[in-house]
């Protein structure tokens, strides 16, 4: 078991780096299936979860592909691709799941207070645009996850579904909507928190704020030495562990670097920054209730796919637009100017000029929303709710996301727009890379991340006893059993209260 890896007396058996949801949920997988476990999480700043992870930093909640027309693009022979969205959509349900039992087992006392019930939509208008969402509603009946789906071209029925988003419209304008009623909202900063609020209470864990990982050495024993800084007091430690997560966000990419293994190499990072119009009108607010999603500009990044939004953020309803994209050479909202720079190496550049040639239109696009005035963006936002006036918006600094751009035989370098777990070999650290969807799918990726690196362990009877209690369905496809998907699904729903959910 992993206990005989321990190094007692020297350090803990496991350390996490950066307090989001990525390390949260790892740590508590962890710590359930090895009680004894000790771990060790520093975090840079003096809160947990206070970028990526945090509502108002997130680009988007509850990313279960019921809405995000980017996750089924439409080929050149005019057909939708689903794949990504069925993908992503069967990760959210293993999401789901792992929440749930979370809460039946009292480590999360209130679910209320990270997630809601929300629809999701989808809205387009245009001829080829309702053709699109037409294709793409047909080919995501053919799969069960998505078999509550709604779709309409009248106008009548879209009024009732998010009337701000109909009140001034011309109805002569061809329009249409797909609705997922079981939609929801996701604070994953509340629940982070939550997390790691547990964690704490833990024997064995310890948590580290203001503490600035600065660098890595691999021990003649295989464990690695960790050089940490406290940002308060300047001391400055060496900690010692077998395993190490990074799980910095944007911060992850340099300290991937720093670790100087293989795998690592040839990984460059393209950081991209965000901006919400922010409602501050409480009518407004209390009118809109859906996430309601659209076609990105052609050029756009993924995370920027518009969006007129309702969360629920400390306890408050809340509406959001946007986020318009920016550029900044910051890794971390409360990073550095020179993260950016500093992240080119001899082993990355050819990748990163590589990508930077191919994806020309992306920048353009970034320089175009850079330079968008207070006017413009509320153009933007009239698209999706025609009778929105400018005093009752405000604009909101969103976080940073930093795509992943990857060696290519073929192109030199590839911007991927996604999440990439990188290990070592002999799966003594690993690294979480990118963005969207991230977040809503981090159970998934935090178990894929423990096939890799906990290979032995996984496979013993008392882990796999312990991971499908944990996720009901671990081991199983809820693509190719509906029964099991419905049976779950309804399960999770009764936990967490969602059908009772009443937004104030």
């Amino acid at each position: 078991m992993f206990r005989s890896k321990s190094t007692a007396g020297t350090g803990p058996d496991v350390v996490l780096i950066g307090a989001g949801i990525m390390s949260a949920t790892l740590g508590m997988l962890l710590k359930e299936l090895e009680p004894g476990l000790t771990i060790a999480i520093f975090e840079r700043l003096d809160v947990a979860a206070a970028e990526s992870s945090d509502a108002w930093n997130n680009a988007g909640t509850g990313h279960s592909a019921f809405c995000e027309l980017n996750y089924t693009p439409q080929k050149q022979d005019g057909s939708v691709d689903i794949k990504k969205a069925v993908n992503i959509a069967e990760q959210f349900e293993v999401s789901r799941q792992f929440w749930s039992y979370l809460v039946e087992n009292n480590i999360i006392s209130n679910p209320h207070e990270f997630i809601q019930s929300v629809p999701h939509m989808s809205f387009v208008w245009g001829e080829e645009n309702v053709d699109y969402l037409k294709k793409r509603y047909k080919a995501l009946q053919q799969c069960h996850l998505f078999k509550t789906m709604e779709y309409s071209e009248d106008q009548e029925k879209l009024k009732a579904w998010m009337p701000l988003v109909m009140q001034g419209r011309d109805a002569a304008q061809k329009v249409a909507a797909t609705h997922m009623e079981m939609g929801t909202d996701v604070n994953f900063g509340a629940l982070s928190r939550a997390l790691f609020n547990h964690l704490e209470k833990m024997d064995g864990v310890s948590m580290h704020f203001n503490h600035d990982v600065r660098d890595f050495k691999k021990d003649e024993d295989g464990s690695w030495l960790i050089k940490v800084k406290n940002r308060e007091t300047r001391e400055k430690q060496t900690i010692k562990t077998k395993f190490v997560f990074i799980g910095a966000g944007g911060g992850s990419l340099p300290l991937l670097e720093k670790s100087d293994i293989p795998e690592g190499k040839g990984f460059g990072g393209f950081p991209v920054s965000g901006q919400w119009l922010r409602c501050n009108n409480p009518e407004i607010i209390a009118q809109h209730r859906a996430k309601v999603y659209g076609k990105a500009s052609v050029g756009a990044p993924p995370m920027s796919v518009p969006h007129l939004d309702t969360r629920m953020i400390d306890g408050q309803k809340a509406l959001l637009f946007g986020p318009y994209a920016g550029f900044s050479t910051k890794f971390l909202k409360n990073g550095s100017f020179m993260d950016l720079p500093l992240s080119i190496k001899a082993n990355n550049i050819r990748p990163m000029v590589s990508a930077g040639l191919d994806n020309i239109p992306l920048t353009k696009y970034l320089i175009a929303q850079v330079r968008q005035k207070p006017e413009d963006r509320l153009e933007a936002l009239r698209e999706y709710f025609p009778e929105a006036k400018m005093e009752d918006w405000e604009l909101e600094i969103a976080g940073q996301r930093v795509q992943v751009i990857k060696k290519d035989p073929e192109h030199g370098g590839i911007l991927e727009f996604g999440t990439e777990v990188v290990s070592a070999a002999d799966g003594s650290i690993a690294a979480l890379l990118g963005a969207s969807p991230g977040a809503s799918t981090a159970v998934s990726i935090m178990l894929n991340l423990l096939k890799r690196c906990f290979k032995d362990e996984v496979e013993t009877e008392a882990w796999q006893i312990k991971l499908k209690k944990m996720i009901p369905s671990y081991g199983q496809s809820l693509l190719n059993n509906p029964a099991l998907c419905d049976e779950l699904r309804t399960w999770t729903t009764q936990v967490l209260e969602l059908r009772e959910m009443e937004m104030a």
